[in-house]
């Protein structure tokens, strides 16, 4: 009885007010993206990030502005970061660390990236199989990963 009731009142409750509800009572996540951006040479773009923990190395990326798309941010992140467009991009992968969602892509790359952040120390072209000392295991392995044929 309550409820066939709660759901009637639900049912005629506004759609913009049960999304409020429904997305007020979900647990809130970040949303980043990343990118293993590879050069005609088949090496890797990593950059020295300064505020990341330990190693600063790892793929380029960042979070997503509100009501921007997880292929465009991607190429936005990397053209603030270091000036380099990216083509062929395509999504590869997304996980969740905590209350984390980080969307993967892989693209490629022409030219010479330069640092222009702050948030940048310095960058590079990498071989996939002599990455940077101290690196990170999770940043190799997303690397390993999204330079396979099967990314999952």
């Amino acid at each position: 009885m309550l409820k066939d009731l709660v759901g009637k009142i639900w049912r005629k409750t506004p759609e913009f007010i049960r999304v409020r509800l429904i997305r007020g009572s979900q647990t809130t996540f970040t949303v980043s993206v990343g990118a293993v951006v590879v050069n005609p040479r088949g090496e890797v773009l990593l950059l020295d990030h300064v505020i990341r923990p330990g190693s600063g190395w790892g793929v380029p990326g960042g979070f997503i502005d509100a009501g921007e798309q997880p292929a465009e941010a991607v190429r936005r992140e990397i053209m603030e970061e270091t000036g380099l467009e990216i083509r062929n991009v395509e999504m590869k992968a997304a996980r969740t660390l905590r209350r984390h969602v980080e969307i993967l892509f892989r693209a490629d790359g022409d030219g010479e990236p330069v640092v222009k952040s702050r948030e940048i120390k310095s960058l590079g072209w990498f071989s996939p199989d002599a990455m940077p000392e101290g690196m990170s295991k999770s940043q190799i392995e997303i690397i390993r990963r999204l330079l396979s044929k099967d990314p999952n």
